[in-house]
Formats: C-alpha cells, sequence, structure tokens
C-alpha cells in the first residue's frame, strides 16, 4: 500500500510514500517500526478508535484521505495532506520511503472540500501541496492537535448563590468579585474580570475553597477580548430585499445569484434574511468581505442580530486566534464564518450557504504566491457543497456582470436606498486652468464650508497617502528616486521619511541635495498628509480626521477611526480608498474626489473599471440618512466618454459601454488570460526565459494543432491560441530585479489550459528557470 501525499515544493503532483518499511531503504527503526504497527491493524479498528480526529503519534491508525501525516523530505519532516491510497506507486518502489506518523484518524477535509482543493490546484496550475498548506492554519501545518484548548471560566454554585451574607463588610475585593459573577448568567472567564476587576484572583481562589464558585473549561472563543453585546435591531426587509431573500431561498442546491444593490439599499439585511433562514435548518454559512477594517463593522452588526458569537478569520489575527476560528468553524461551535479571502478554504461541519461582499473588490484575489481568486472559488465550493452562493455588489465586476447577462446567475436588485435615504447628486468640477490650493478648487472649498455650516460632516477622497509624491530639488531639479525600483519615493512629512510605496524601501529625508548641496526642497504634489495639514488650517473650528494605510497600521486602529467618523466625532474625513468600501457614514453631506483621472489613462485595460467602481463606491458614503448628499468630481476631462456616462447615467450604463468595448478588442471576459511573469538581478535573464518559454508554446501549439486536425471534421473547429510578449513591466526594476511578462490568451479556456499544460512541467526544469523567479497567474487582474 502506498499514501500519496501533497507536500509543499515545486511538485505537480503528490509525492508516494510507504506503508510498509519493506518497501523502501527505511532510514531508522522507528519509521519501520510505523510503518510496520499501521499495517498490522484492520481499517474497522483503526476509526473505531478515531475520536474527533485528534492528532494522534499513535501506530495503531491507518492515514485516510484528507488527513494529515508527517514525512521525510531530505534531510527534513514536512505535515502533508493524504490526496489517495493506492497499491501502485508512479516511481520504483524500491527507492520509496515510508511515512513518519500519522496524525488524523478522520479528514481534516471532506469530499467536497478536497475537490475544490484539487480544482484550484488544477486550475491556477499551483502544485498541489502550496494549495493544501494556504488552507491550513499555521499551528494546524506544523501538526498541532485540530481543536484549540478550552479556556478556565468560574460560576456561582447553588451554596455560592445564597452566600453573599456571610461576606465581611470590609472585604471589598471578595463582594466586588461576588458581584461581577452575580451579574453574569454565564460563567465569567479571565478576560471578562480583568476588564471590570483587579486583584480577583485571591478572592476567588478562596470562594472555590468554600464551595462557592466552580470552574469550568470554555470554548477557545471566549479567550478573545470580550465584545460588546448589542440588542437585536429591528430588522423589517423591504420588498425588493424580501423578494432576494425569497428567489434565493426558493432554489435547490446549486444556485449563484448577483445582488446588484445601489450604496445604502440594504444589501446586508438580505444578508442577514439569508443567514438567519439557514442557521434555522441548522446549516452554517461563510460570509467573505474584502477589508480587515470592514470586519470588527460587520461582525458587531451580524451578533446583534443573531445574538449569537461569529467567528472571524483574516491575517491581521495572531497564529492563537485563527486556529480557534477554524476550529470552531469546523466542529460546528459557531453557525457563521466571517472573513477576508483566506477564509475561503476553511472546513465546515455542514456549509449551507456561501456570501460575498463587495464581489467585484480586487483584494478577493491573491496577487503573490498561490495566486487564486476567491471570488472564483467561492463560486466553485458553492458548486461542490449544492448550496446557493450570493456575490452582492453595487458596482459588480464586468465577469460578474456577464455571467449575469448570459444567465448564468440570477440577477437580484435593489434599485432605492433604504428607509428615507435618496440617491446623492452627482457633478463634475471642470479644473481646467482653474487656480487649485493643494489639489482643491474654490468651488469644492465654497461647498465644504456651506456643508460643514449646515451641520453635515465632509469626505474628502485622495488614493495617495504621505505627504508628496516627489520631493525634488528647486535648484538642480534631484528628484528622491528608489534605490530599488524605477520609482520616486513619497514624502512622508510627519516622520521626516522618504518612503518607497512599491518595495517598502525608508530613508530619512536629506537635509542638502545629494546632487548639488542646495537646502531647497520643493514637494511635488499632493498626499492625504498635506490634505490633512492644509485642510486643517483653512477650517480651524472644525475636527479633522485622516484614514489611511499609515494611520491604521496597529491593530484595532481602523476600527477606532471608523467609529469616530460614524459617530459624527470629527467633521471632515480625508482618506484613500480604505474609506471607499461598505463603511456607513450618516452625518456625511458632501463628497469631495479630488484626483481620479488617472484611471481614465492608464496601460491597464481594466483600469477604467477601477476608476468608476471607486467612483460610485465613494460617492455612496454620501447622504446615506436623512439629509440629502452631494458628490463632486474634480476632474481635468470633463468632456471623457466614460466618466460623462458614469455620472449622467449611472454605473449600469458604464458597464454596458465598457464590456461593448471588452467585446470590440477582444479582451476578457469574452477573452481568457493567463499572464506568466519573470523577473531577475540582471536585466536579460528574465526576458531569455520568457522568450523560451514562448518557444516551447509555439510548438506545443503546432502539435495541439496538428492532434486536432487528425480527429476535427473541419478547420473551424480549431482553437485560437495566442501568446503575446515577451514585453517588460509597467514597472521594468522593482526590488532590485528587472520584471517581464508573456501572456497567452484564448476565447476557449479548456484549450488555453491545455496548452500550457503542455510546458508547465518544463517552466520547473528549464535551466534558465534557475536564474528568475516566475509566476503564472491565472485570470490576471492586474498588469503591473
Amino acid at each position: 500500500m502506498f499514501v500519496k501525499v501533497a507536500v509543499p515544493g515545486p511538485f505537480l503532483a503528490p509525492l508516494d510514500y510507504a506503508l510498509q518499511a519493506g518497501s523502501s531503504d527505511v532510514e531508522d527503526d522507528t519509521h519501520a517500526e510505523t510503518a510496520n504497527l499501521s499495517l498490522a491493524l484492520e481499517p474497522n479498528e483503526s476509526s473505531a478508535d478515531a475520536g474527533d480526529s485528534e492528532p494522534s503519534t499513535q501506530k495503531d491508525i491507518l492515514p485516510v484521505v484528507g488527513g494529515r501525516v508527517t514525512v521525510p523530505f531530505r534531510n527534513k519532516r514536512h505535515t502533508g495532506i493524504v490526496m489517495a491510497l493506492s497499491e501502485e506507486a508512479e516511481v520504483d518502489a524500491a527507492k520509496i520511503k515510508p511515512i513518519d506518523t500519522v496524525l488524523d484518524a478522520a479528514p481534516i477535509f471532506s469530499e467536497p472540500e478536497m475537490a475544490l482543493l484539487q480544482w484550484a490546484s488544477h486550475y491556477y496550475h499551483e502544485p498541489i501541496g502550496n494549495v493544501m498548506q494556504t488552507a491550513l492554519p499555521k499551528r494546524i501545518r506544523q501538526g498541532e492537535s485540530l481543536t484549540v484548548e478550552g479556556v478556565p471560566a468560574w460560576r456561582l454554585t447553588e451554596t455560592g448563590q445564597a452566600a453573599e451574607s456571610q461576606i465581611a463588610s470590609n472585604a471589598t475585593q471578595q463582594k466586588a468579585l461576588f458581584k461581577a459573577l452575580s451579574a453574569q448568567t454565564d460563567a465569567v472567564t479571565a478576560e471578562q474580570l480583568n476588564a471590570v476587576l483587579s486583584g480577583w484572583r485571591l478572592p476567588m481562589k478562596r470562594f472555590i475553597e468554600k464551595g462557592w464558585v466552580e470552574e469550568i473549561e470554555k470554548s477557545c472563543l471566549h479567550a478573545l477580548p470580550p465584545r460588546e453585546k448589542l440588542a437585536r435591531p429591528g430588522h423589517i426587509l423591504n420588498t425588493e430585499q424580501q423578494a432576494a431573500v425569497d428567489q434565493v431561498l426558493a432554489q435547490d442546491g446549486f444556485s449563484a445569484h448577483l445582488l446588484e444593490g445601489v450604496t445604502g439599499s440594504g444589501k446586508t439585511e438580505v444578508y442577514l434574511g439569508l443567514i438567519e433562514a439557514i442557521i434555522a435548518q441548522g446549516k452554517q454559512v461563510l460570509v467573505l468581505v474584502p477589508e480587515i477594517g470592514l470586519t470588527p463593522q460587520t461582525v458587531k452588526r451580524f451578533e446583534a442580530y443573531l445574538q449569537a458569537p461569529v467567528a472571524v478569520m483574516h491575517s491581521g489575527l495572531n497564529d492563537k486566534e485563527r486556529h480557534c476560528a477554524w476550529s470552531l468553524v469546523k466542529s460546528h461551535q459557531v453557525s457563521v464564518l466571517l472573513g477576508t479571502r483566506s477564509a475561503i478554504f476553511t472546513p465546515f461541519d455542514n456549509l449551507g450557504l456561501c456570501i460575498m461582499d463587495e464581489e467585484h473588490d480586487l483584494s478577493f484575489k491573491q496577487q503573490d504566491g498561490f495566486r487564486y481568486s476567491a471570488r472564483d472559488c467561492l463560486v466553485r465550493r458553492a458548486q461542490l457543497e449544492k448550496v446557493p452562493v450570493v456575490l452582492g455588489s453595487a458596482t459588480p465586476s464586468l465577469e460578474t456582470l456577464y455571467n449575469a447577462e448570459s444567465g448564468r446567475y440570477h440577477w437580484l436588485k435593489l434599485t432605492r436606498r433604504a428607509g428615507t435615504a435618496s440617491l446623492p447628486t452627482v457633478g463634475l468640477l471642470d479644473v481646467r486652468g482653474v487656480p487649485q490650493e493643494e489639489g482643491v478648487s474654490e468651488t469644492l472649498k465654497a461647498q465644504m464650508h456651506a456643508h460643514l455650516q449646515g451641520g453635515g460632516q465632509v469626505l474628502l477622497f485622495l488614493n495617495r497617502r504621505g505627504y508628496a509624491p516627489v520631493l525634488m530639488c528647486h535648484d538642480c531639479g534631484w528628484q528622491a528616486a528608489c534605490p530599488s525600483c524605477d520609482a520616486n519615493m513619497t514624502y512622508h512629512h510627519q516622520v521626516g521619511e522618504l518612503r518607497c510605496h512599491h518595495c517598502g524601501h525608508q530613508e530619512k529625508a536629506p537635509s542638502h541635495c545629494p546632487n548639488c548641496g542646495s537646502g531647497e526642497f520643493v514637494k511635488v504634489g499632493q498626499g492625504t498628509e498635506r490634505l490633512e495639514q492644509a485642510v486643517a488650517a483653512w477650517f480651524p473650528g472644525y475636527r479633522v480626521l485622516r484614514v489611511d494605510r499609515d494611520t491604521t497600521r496597529n491593530k484595532g486602529q481602523m476600527m477606532a477611526l471608523t467609529e469616530q467618523a460614524s459617530q459624527g466625532e470629527a467633521d471632515i474625513l480625508i482618506g484613500t480608498q480604505m474609506l471607499a468600501k461598505g463603511h456607513h457614514f450618516p452625518k456625511v453631506t458632501l463628497v469631495g474626489l479630488l484626483d481620479i483621472d488617472q484611471g481614465l489613462f492608464s496601460c491597464d485595460f481594466r483600469a477604467a473599471e477601477r476608476m468608476a467602481q471607486l467612483v460610485v463606491q465613494v460617492s455612496g458614503r454620501a447622504g446615506r440618512a436623512e439629509q440629502a448628499g452631494e458628490v463632486l468630481i474634480q476632474t481635468h476631462h470633463p468632456e471623457h466618454p466614460l466618466l460623462k456616462v458614469l455620472v449622467e447615467q449611472g454605473y449600469g450604463a458604464f458597464a454596458e459601454q465598457a464590456l461593448q468595448g471588452r467585446r470590440l478588442a477582444e479582451l476578457p471576459p469574452f477573452q481568457y488570460q493567463i499572464l506568466l511573469r519573470a523577473e531577475s538581478v540582471d536585466p536579460q535573464s528574465g526576458w531569455t526565459f520568457l522568450n523560451d518559454v514562448k518557444n516551447r508554446l509555439n510548438f506545443a501549439k503546432m502539435q495541439l494543432l496538428r492532434s486536432h486536425f487528425s480527429v476535427a471534421e473541419s478547420a473551424d473547429e480549431a482553437p485560437e491560441l495566442e501568446v503575446f510578449g515577451p514585453v517588460s513591466a509597467p514597472m521594468l526594476r522593482r526590488q532590485g530585479r528587472f520584471r517581464y511578462q508573456l501572456l497567452l490568451q484564448s476565447a476557449q479556456r479548456g484549450w488555453l489550459h491545455t496548452w500550457l499544460a503542455q510546458v508547465e512541467s518544463e517552466l520547473y526544469t528549464s535551466p534558465q528557470a534557475k536564474k528568475v523567479r516566475w509566476s503564472l497567474d491565472v485570470d490576471p487582474q492586474e498588469m503591473t
């Protein structure tokens, strides 16, 4: 018997390991003993002692598909996932090593979850071991227990509940502890007690000794800082919202739905209505959101409505927190998982519904390592699990809109804002030849003053952090360029530093020009830090709040700042796209967008789509309550056709025109693409590698076409396979490496992947590959 194990590394298929010591040149007696004892048991003996899939170092269990094992590879031990058990091996059995240890007696992943991971490996051309590593929390990858230890908690016994009179009048700490325990209907954790008391442990010890208090173990969920428990809000759906809920619930098995709703239309209310119905069936729900900063806001809202804890998973969690959330979901101790992109592969006990909010958001596409699309994986997962999936957005991606128009997705629409709120008015400010101060025209400044006088909040959007994007010598024209990238460094005034926003390089800002020695510098351009400084000077009586990556670096800062904004504790909000995603600021009545023209002219064909989505999303922060909202967009191109359509007719008309343009240009979603990137320290190796790959692809294409014509009835059925490049990336040098790209394209997705598969193994074995870093990006969302 052989075990096929997915281990991390550049292996396109699982590696073979043996159960029998005799089938391998065993390295030590421990391996042989493990293998022999594993074979000695019958399968039913293994499953009888499996329990709840606890890790086991016992030698009396057999590996199971979807479970973990430790295996030797070269001079190391790896934790891998069993993909299959087979009577045959792909290589000489005499060379196969035995597995070390079986960690799980029952699978971690269900059959649909295993199928999803294998599909992802195949579709994104990513080694299966790397996919499996991405799907597991760090502690699980390291072989730790699937379940997380609980935390101690304390509650009064029946005797203790009547013991208050026995506490001495001068025992203030005991009285305070008794009061804290009496105030709770459930057992109290150390986190909860620390929040209200100090020095409680000694009186707790005495209470336990007297039999007044008993200690129990609670779920690891209670080890996290306690979240404020809110009263359940009223939740009455309007006609459109109820119709959307009913249509999703009416479908049996898999169904995909696009929920397109204008900003402020109450898409979250639809999600909550669906979640409530699914939980009532005893099932679980996976909800994906785009940004970490959005999660606390949404968790509070979900928990208030559901009156139940919600598990959270995102990159901001530490290893213990992530392990806890993973374990709670898998064991069905919680019914809702709210997470960002990485939560997509979390195993569920009984998944009943998948939801993705702001499905258009670029952060759902992994941009390094295993480059998967969480949106496409979510749809595939729902299909494999035979459950509905809902993709929500006010500005759906063109790919999703195309799927809705072609009938692949059910199209649900929310056309009006919830409650009494109305959509804001949107206008273009032609700033050609108009004097501007720090990027703000006099017209916009006057409107800011009017709205502030009327008691409204103002939001200024500038998608560029820092003080100034260029620091230039006034005498000789020297500019502070990044030593590792083909880009200037951004000047950050508050810390007196120059920072590259591409590679992370930073250095102190010079006091004198390194080229001519002059001490006079010009700060060219505007960033949010500079804008904040200027606005504070213009409106000295008003509170200014800046929200960007620089002000939200520490844990909890994003939540605190957005809470300040939503509570009206700031009059003027200044921020980047972090403010554009789903936040509810009921007092904002004016939104000003300062510099969106760069999205109209870009080498990336998706730039106009991103610009339109950003404009609509930022505009959607205005007028979300009783007061009417106004949006002003400064532009040097007020006659641009796409911008005019967007402002005058809305996102739907813009998207229709953009789709027509994509069809004529033969671009996605009417074509499918795979981008092969390569980078090298020297300027030539990346280009040489890609040119070699191109030659291999052209040869493979000839082979495919020859095979096709030998069986096809007509030449009309021949696949169209195109390769473009290699060309330099839009930014040639980044992080000290020269970067190049090769683009594969076809209108037939299956043929495109078959074509790449013909040369995929050669990418790893090519002599040129040793000199470069290369990556494959299927359905690329950025051409950077």
